[in-house]
Order: C-alpha cells, then sequence, then structure tokens
C-alpha cells in the first residue's frame, strides 16, 4: 500500500517521499551513525551548557586537595567524582569545558576552511580552464605542505591564543574541502538545471550558491565531518606542545600536557582527557562514514 501515490499527489512526489523514508530507514539501521551522532549530540549539548552542567569553577584552586583520586578509588574525594588535578581544580569541570573549547575550536576552523576550500572548489569546477589550473596549482601547493609543522611555525611566531589557534587550523584544512567541491561540481556544470539558470541570465552567485552548492551539499557535509575530528586532534597536539590554548583555559589536549609529570602515579589524570578525545574523534568519524554510507545509497 506505502507504493501507490496518495490522491493528488504526483508520480514525483512520491518517488520523494519513497527516497526519505528510504533514507530515514538506512539512517536508523546504520550503528555507527547513531552512536556517533549521538555522542557528537551529547558533547555539543556538554559543550553548550558547561556552565549549568560543572558543578565546581573550573580555575578554582584548592591545594589541600590537589591529585584527589576519582570515585572508583578508596582514597576518592566525595566531593569530586573525578578527582582533582595538579593544582586542585575539579577534574569533572575541566572536562567539560575541555568539550566546549574542543567543539568551539573545531567548528570555528571548519568554518574558515569550509568557506575557503567551497569557494575554491566552486570556481574551479564551474568555470574550468586557466582557472581550474591555477586553482588546482594552489590546492597541489597546500597539499605539499605538512601541517603540523606549518601550525607549530606560525603560533610560535604569532603568539598562541584561543582566536590564532582557530585562524591557523581553519586556514591549514581547507584542502579538502576545494578538492570535493571541485570534483561534484565538473559533475553537476553541464547537467540541465544549471544550462537552464544559465539561459535565463542568472547571476554567477546565483548559480553558485542557490544551484550547484545545495546539490553537492551530501560529499561536502561528509568532508566537514572528517575535518572536523582533524581540527580538534591538531588542537589538542598543539596545545599538548605547549603552543595552543594556553593555561588557565581547560583544554583537553592542555590537561594532556600538564598531566605528563604525574601520569606514573596518577594515571587516571592523563588517561581521562585522552579517553575523551578518543570517544569524540571516534564518534566524529563514525558520523561522517554514515553519512557517506547514507548518501550513496540514496542516489
Amino acid at each position: 500500500m506505502s507504493d501507490i501515490p496518495l490522491s493528488g499527489q504526483t508520480e514525483a512526489e512520491h518517488l520523494r517521499t519513497l527516497r526519505k523514508k528510504a533514507r530515514r530507514r538506512a539512517v536508523l539501521a546504520h550503528r555507527g551513525l547513531i552512536f556517533g551522532l549521538t555522542v557528537v549530540l551529547l558533547v555539543a549539548f556538554v559543550a553548550v551548557f558547561a556552565p549549568l552542567l560543572a558543578p565546581y569553577d573550573p580555575f578554582a584552586q584548592n591545594l589541600s586537595l590537589r591529585l584527589a583520586p576519582p570515585f572508583w578509588h578508596d582514597t576518592a574525594s566525595p566531593e569530586h567524582l573525578l578527582g582533582t588535578d595538579q593544582l586542585g581544580r575539579d577534574y569533572l569541570s575541566r572536562l567539560i569545558y575541555g568539550a566546549r573549547i574542543s567543539m568551539g575550536i573545531g567548528f570555528g576552523a571548519i568554518l574558515i576552511s569550509g568557506l575557503i576550500g567551497c569557494t575554491l572548489g566552486l570556481l574551479a569546477g564551474y568555470f574550468g580552464g586557466k582557472v581550474d589550473a591555477v586553482i588546482s596549482t594552489i590546492i597541489t601547493v597546500r597539499l605539499s605542505m605538512p601541517i603540523i609543522l606549518i601550525a607549530l611555525a606560525v603560533v610560535a611566531v604569532a603568539g598562541a591564543s584561543l582566536k590564532i589557534v582557530i585562524a591557523v587550523i581553519g586556514l591549514l584544512l581547507w584542502d579538502q574541502f576545494a578538492v570535493v567541491t571541485r570534483t561534484a561540481t565538473l559533475q553537476v556544470r553541464s547537467l540541465e538545471y544549471i544550462r537552464s539558470a544559465q539561459a535565463i541570465g542568472c547571476s554567477l552567485s546565483h548559480i553558485l550558491i542557490r544551484e550547484i552548492l545545495p546539490n553537492i551539499r551530501a560529499p561536502v557535509i561528509v568532508v566537514a565531518t572528517v575535518e572536523l575530528a582533524h581540527a580538534i586532534l591538531l588542537e589538542a597536539a598543539l596545545s599538548f606542545l605547549g603552543l595552543g590554548v594556553q593555561a588557565p583555559l581547560p583544554s583537553w589536549g592542555l590537561m594532556l600536557s600538564e598531566a605528563k609529570t604525574f601520569m606514573f602515579f596518577s594515571p587516571w589524570i592523563i588517561t581521562l582527557p585522552g579517553v575523551c578525545l578518543f570517544i569524540l574523534t571516534l564518534a566524529i568519524n563514525l558520523l561522517g562514514d554514515g553519512l557517506r554510507d547514507v548518501t550513496a545509497r540514496g542516489k
């Protein structure tokens, strides 16, 4: 009965309805996608409502309670569920605020890199010829640069701060956006709806933004999820080396760096932020893989 068009529904509308239902079933059946989406939404919720969820001020120090163990230890402090760090700061509160910093840097960097990469990819794929050759050369030059070394050099020269870290990461991760957007634009630029828009005199910005970009959004979203995980890990690496987020901000990478001195005596202090980073990046990658699988089936 579900395959029979409803009264007043055209065949095209009925086919779109069937595709939506099939895509919805594919999403619900993809365990990796559901797990990744759930974890990412949970971490995003924690990041947004960190001031309400954190039981203590993440910057408040209490040296008399320094390195208090978490709840599974016999000598755990009942006031601090996950213990305290080397300065007596509540570790659960710092992990919660660390989620805000990691997600904020990740999304900020992706906005910058996505804007740059999608713009270059759209122009290269739409115009082709010399424009494509020039932009392809720029992409090749960018791909030849080692990201971590360039980031270290720029941050060391410009100084380490939250805004600089976001800008540097965003300016280094646009190449995948450009490659995918260029390839997808090449595939759709000669289709009928693009020619129709050109024939009626639509502006270049209208064609690129209103006609091409919405129809290539699926691969762009997949790239965005992968690069989001990349940006979070890059920030953690910079912070671990002392060139990213600076103390006393509770970045997970900085927490790993501060904990390495005590990891043999209090191993949980380095394990907890490491596990948080692992679970978040795993969830983002599973989300990206799931979106790729679902969009590929829907074609």
